[in-house]
């Protein structure tokens, strides 16, 4: 999944950020003065409590960012696996100086990662049965879009547009600014050949029926009350996704999924995630030792 998830360019914005979070931590003089370049530790990376695992793979994209002799990495997890309190996922073995100033780096994106994967779960747990999938948004930390959408997707949920240009998105703003929604919809099919997929934010019923009227991909209902969501869900034919959005926290995602939208998006499975608790474990390596 990492891999189709990572095409190219992706990939090469995430060994950009994997630099910067390396180049962030400077060197790391205790250990260089106190681990000769050839000493050799282990690393055990273990649950610290029940939790969804995701960013396994980004232990070797470390190592390869920092173009020393590269550890060898066992992954006993895949990402998106249920591991249990104590559970080992990952073993390393490699040079010290390396693997101590590597900890911290894998452990951020590990404990971030998986605990956005955890929050997603909770969000499409809470609709079960209802056919409805959770998206998330653009509310993401500044660099690591692509990261906590894939583990959004570890958790159970789909991805909203990851920037500005796989989806064109009508808001309030553009939407004044062209006079109308029918007027920025014919601005917008006209400015490209091929145009992206469009989505409208709609506020109100008359947005909606004008929204309807114009077949764009989607629909979405924007902070609307449930008994107005409701309303404006019968107005779309099926040929329009919908989709929920406003304030969705996991106590009110149950009544909006009841309404059968296509899709419900909230930002709160990734501004809001609480990190997982893993820890690494480091030894002497016992090779070293023989």
């Amino acid at each position: 999944m990492f891999s189709l998830y990572f095409n190219d360019d992706r990939l090469a914005l995430l060994h950009r950020l994997v630099d910067l979070a390396l180049e962030e931590d400077g060197r790391d003089l205790t250990s260089e003065a106190l681990f000769p370049p050839a000493s050799q530790l282990e690393a055990s990376i273990v649950a610290k409590e029940e939790t969804l695992v995701a960013g396994l793979p980004l232990i070797d994209i470390v190592f390869e960012c920092m173009r020393g002799p590269r550890p060898v990495v066992t992954l006993l997890a895949s990402d998106a696996d249920a591991v249990a309190r104590g559970q080992e996922v990952a073993r390393i073995r490699g040079s010290a100086p390396i693997l101590l100033k590597a900890e911290r780096v894998i452990m951020n994106f590990i404990c971030h990662l998986s605990g956005v994967a955890n929050a997603t779960s909770r969000f499409v747990q809470a609709v079960e049965g209802t056919g409805v999938r959770v998206l998330d948004t653009r509310k993401t930390t500044p660099g690591q879009r692509y990261l906590e959408k894939y583990a959004v997707r570890m958790g159970g949920g789909h991805n909203h547009r990851a920037n500005l240009e796989e989806m064109l998105m009508l808001k309030d703003n553009h939407i004044d600014q062209a006079g109308s929604i029918t007027a920025a919809v014919c601005a917008l099919r006209k400015a490209y050949d091929v145009c992206p997929p469009l989505e409208v934010e709609c506020r109100t019923l008359e947005h909606v029926r004008e929204a309807v009227s114009l077949s764009p991909q989607r629909i979405m209902l924007d902070n609307m009350p449930v008994d107005t969501a409701a309303e404006a869900l019968r107005l779309i034919p099926p040929h329009i996704e919908s989709e929920i959005s406003g304030n969705v926290t996991l106590a009110t995602i149950r009544p909006l999924a009841e309404l059968r939208p296509t899709f419900i998006s909230t930002g709160a499975i990734t501004h809001s995630a609480t990190v997982a608790d893993f820890s690494m474990r480091l030894t002497q390596s016992s090779r070293e030792n023989a």
